[in-house]
């Protein structure tokens, strides 16, 4: 079975299989996704796959509104926790991304629809041949990431928002060849 080269040991292969590229419009998980690209900054998407049962764990099953609300003793034990990227600035960045999430979803009535915005509401379907051909960033993302960060969002770099606009199946980055092309 053909797929993206990119997919290749037992954590990335069920991911690539199962969740890479297909469109996502629950705000929850958009946001825990965008936490975990952020979080991914610096580091391997596989090393983030390792630690997401652990990210689910500490922080609350991406809720919002609930990690909106952390104070100091929860970061404290957040950057104590082996089991997730305990650097202080990604940790704030969560913090900080949940009530910035939350205000964006009451002014576009869920960040479903504001995030889909920057694709225009549905899926581009690229057509590229190989991995080499995929961009690091675009146009789209370059809007998303300069907008993100004038609602106060941190960790929302262009690479790191076309790396979510592919995850979250904003985009459709499978290489012609992969089987999951046209099933997304």
């Amino acid at each position: 079975m053909d797929r993206c080269e990119w997919a290749a040991n037992e954590i990335m292969i069920p991911y690539h299989d199962e969740e890479w590229g297909v469109p996502l419009h629950d705000d929850r998980l958009l946001f825990e996704f965008l936490i975990l690209e952020g979080a991914q900054a610096g580091l391997s998407w596989n090393t983030i796959l390792q630690k997401r049962q652990n990210y689910r764990a500490a922080f609350d099953n991406f809720d919002a509104s609930a990690i909106s609300r952390y104070g100091d003793g929860k970061v404290r034990s957040l950057l104590a926790d082996a089991g997730i990227v305990r650097n202080r600035l990604k940790i704030a960045a969560a913090i900080g991304n949940a009530k910035a999430c939350l205000a964006v979803a009451q002014e576009f009535g869920s960040f479903d629809s504001y995030i889909w915005g920057f694709v225009g509401g549905s899926p581009k379907t690229n057509t590229w041949k190989s991995l080499s051909e995929v961009p690091a960033k675009t146009d789209e993302s370059d809007a998303m990431s300069k907008d993100l960060k004038t609602r106060g969002f941190k960790f929302v770099g262009s690479t790191i928002c076309y790396a979510y606009m592919q995850a979250t199946g904003m985009v459709n980055d499978h290489t012609v060849d992969c089987f999951r092309h046209g099933q997304v």
